[in-house]
């Protein structure tokens, strides 16, 4: 796996909201997989501090915690694109 995949999973697993089944999706990781790169990757403190958080409730890293009306995330504030340029209002 090369260092701008590992970066992304890395970024998608410290977001709350990116399930663990979106980087399966996407890059073919399983929950099992995505812990043990980000153990491999992280300090050990740093690891820890992922895994309490993962684990604590605040995070939505499981499909099964997410209230079903939610499908994606879309910050209210996030511009639509169009034609990979960002529309303009």
């Amino acid at each position: 796996m090369d260092e701008i995949k590992k970066d992304r999973i890395i970024e998608m697993a410290w977001e709350d909201r990116t399930t663990f089944e979106a980087i399966e999706n996407q890059f073919g990781l399983s929950e099992a997989q995505v812990i043990k790169l980000m153990r491999s990757e992280l300090k050990e403190k740093s690891f820890k501090r992922w895994r309490k958080r993962v684990n604590s409730g605040v995070s939505l890293k499981h499909a099964k915690k997410r209230n079903p009306d939610i499908s994606r995330f879309k910050c209210s504030r996030q511009r639509s694109i169009s034609s990979n340029k960002i529309s303009k209002r």
